[in-house]
């Protein structure tokens, strides 16, 4: 059972950093596609990064530059590292998980930016 688990989110003022984990089980970590997800109040989610099996990432426009999506296979866990960030940065996060077009999600981990 493929389980999905996001951790760091919380309050930071604009500008400030935060750094997002999702531990995942369940699966072969190495050989699929992570990504990270996000939600605001009355907006569709929308992809923030992606990152291949191969390290091969891709990004918002509007993260590029202050977003860094990494992995490390050893520990099954994805990050999002996230800087300067800003009030619209709000949303609720999700991890996701891509292996041949089955998708799973986790819970979701709440970020909020204080301007």
């Amino acid at each position: 059972q493929v389980q999905l688990v996001e951790s760091g989110g919380g309050l930071v003022q604009a500008g400030g950093s935060l750094r997002l984990s999702c531990v995942a089980s369940g699966m072969f970590f190495s050989i699929t596609t992570m990504g990270w997800y996000r939600q605001a109040p009355g907006k569709q989610r929308e992809s923030v990064a992606v990152i291949t099996s191969g390290d091969i990432t891709n990004y918002a426009d509007s993260v590029k530059g202050r977003f860094t999506i990494s992995r490390d296979n050893a520990k099954n866990t994805v990050y999002l590292q996230m800087n300067s960030l800003k009030p619209e940065d709000t949303a609720v996060y999700y991890c996701n998980s891509d292996l041949v077009g089955q998708y799973q999600w986790g819970q979701g981990i709440q970020v909020t930016v204080s301007s």
